[in-house]
């Protein structure tokens, strides 16, 4: 296939007159995929309101409509949801994709890289900005604990497989890391790769009328330029997407959103859990009129990898939440378990509604229930857990170093009848009590939880600010929040010392 052919096929899928920065973008782009080698890796940044989105979908459209084999991954299951929508093709998740689980011996979960037996195959990741290569806990469970090196390793070890990452450098990077590596040049060429890059900075004439992506531009400046003296003042007038909600019509302001695009399409973003909790306990009582510490309809979202729950398919689950409560008794060792529909285990920051909530109890001295979940970044996909409902209003992340060593040696004294140490410690590690999920309210989240994802109604609490406060990293969040909206951003209580006229 030569250039000339590919840039054609594109620009016609496009549909759009591209701008110089996005015709350098396509020119880029066939270069890479018809003379850049088996080691070369495309890298496209561009900041919210270039239209980097739609040109990477009309990208993978082309290579589809030609024949070639691609295919799609994301971070998270909501960024994954996203970029399936746009790109016409179903995305998976990075590690759903490029890891396997090791056999079941009976130790804690973990999982290798797995085999790449694809040949001929364009690997596109959007949200690259969030794809980390240092090991935060828990990290280790797959592959070498480094995600960019695992999947860098993965896709050039199928025959004429290449990598195209496509993100946004503005946007927070990984937990502990300074800036993202999956979109840095000599991060890239660092393993040998051939590098093609390209930068899309303009925002479009079409996006000018957005008070989101004008404020959003001139928050991201402020990163580019090093322009971050003052903190940032944000333009209202004239835009219809954009205003200020004053902490006494918040409640109204909500329920209208809720209303108009649904809960699944409303976020509360804050800047820490403990204020989300506020967040999730105000809605919860003062919106949702929800008394119960769990009740149908409410929005989760995991806090911590799981991997029991869908380890191995030991018995079909109940055609309905009808079948909720079968497996409430302490001996009962075995609840229904999923195994390799929707990947291989319950990631950290996926959202589920519950649909049917059973059996509430006390046991090890924390609170449990039976919960039907239904995941709708995972096309509506249903299963039966069992939660720890402590975690719900905790400020901490998930469950604190004291409370799981808690929970481990409480579980563990319950098999002291057991002879060798190895099978108690086997029969623990199996014990539904001690895999129970971890979960959250979502109604509210933290930025890093809300990355990857779109909402069409975004809240934003960036809660007291002052000068001394502005650091690079404020910047990050603070652009980071606005570009999760897609049609309205709502900022809460926002100061009069932060406009602009």
């Amino acid at each position: 296939m030569i250039v000339d052919e590919l840039t054609y096929q594109i620009k016609l899928t496009f549909g759009f007159e591209p701008t110089a920065e996005q015709a350098s973008a396509i020119d880029v782009f066939c270069r890479f995929w018809v003379g850049g080698g088996d080691r070369a890796v495309m890298l496209m940044r561009g900041s919210a309101g270039t239209g980097k989105t739609s040109l990477a979908a009309a990208m993978v459209k082309t290579m589809v409509k030609l024949g070639r084999k691609v295919v799609l991954l994301a971070p998270t299951g909501r960024a994954a949801k996203v970029f399936s929508l746009n790109a016409g093709l179903r995305a998976l998740t990075v590690h759903r994709k490029i890891y396997r689980q090791k056999t079941f011996t009976g130790e804690m979960s973990g999982f290798n890289l797995n085999d790449n037996l694809a040949q001929d195959t364009l690997f596109v990741v959007d949200e690259a900005s969030m794809i980390a290569n240092d090991s935060p806990g828990g990290a280790a469970q797959f592959g070498t604990g480094r995600l960019l090196d695992d999947l860098v390793e993965y896709v050039y070890s199928g025959r004429g497989c290449r990598l195209m990452l496509v993100g946004d450098k503005a946007q927070l990077p990984p937990v502990g890391e300074d800036e993202s590596p999956a979109l840095s040049d000599d991060y890239l060429a660092g393993y040998g790769l051939r590098v093609f890059r390209c930068d899309l900075n303009e925002v479009l004439r079409q996006a000018e009328g957005s008070g989101i992506l004008y404020n959003a531009t001139v928050i991201r400046r402020m990163i580019t330029h090093d322009e971050a003296t003052d903190l940032p003042r944000i333009r209202f007038s004239g835009f219809a997407d954009i205003r200020m909600v004053p902490g006494g019509e918040l409640i109204e302001q909500l329920s209208g959103s809720y209303s108009e695009v649904g809960v699944d399409e409303t976020i509360v973003v804050t800047r820490s859990n403990k204020r989300a909790n506020i967040y999730n306990a105000g809605i919860r009582g003062m919106v949702l009129d929800r008394e119960e510490a769990l009740s149908t309809g409410d929005m989760l979202m995991v806090v911590k990898n799981n991997y029991y729950w869908l380890e191995k398919e030991e018995q079909p689950l109940p055609s309905s939440p009808s079948g909720m409560g079968q497996f409430a008794d302490r001996g009962n060792q075995s609840p229904p378990r999923r195994g390799g529909r929707e990947g291989l285990f319950i990631a950290n920051g996926d959202r589920a509604i519950v649909q049917r909530v059973r059996n509430v109890r006390q046991l090890y001295g924390f609170s449990f229930a039976d919960v039907w979940l239904r995941f709708p970044d995972y096309g509506d996909y249903e299963m039966q857990v069992t939660v720890l409902t402590d975690t719900l209003a905790s400020d901490a992340p998930a469950l604190t170093r004291d409370e799981a060593d808690r929970l481990f040696n409480s579980v563990l004294e319950d098999y002291q009848d057991v002879p060798r140490k190895a099978d108690r410690m086997k029969r623990v590690r199996e014990d539904m009590y001690y895999n129970a999920l971890q979960v959250k309210y979502a109604y509210a989240v933290t930025c890093h939880k809300a990355q990857g994802g779109q909402w069409a109604h975004v809240y934003i609490d960036q809660g007291y600010m002052t000068d001394d406060m502005l650091t690079p990293d404020y910047i990050h969040w603070l652009y980071t929040a606005f570009t999760r909206a897609t049609e309205r951003l709502f900022l809460v209580n926002w100061p009069k010392t932060q406009t602009s006229e």
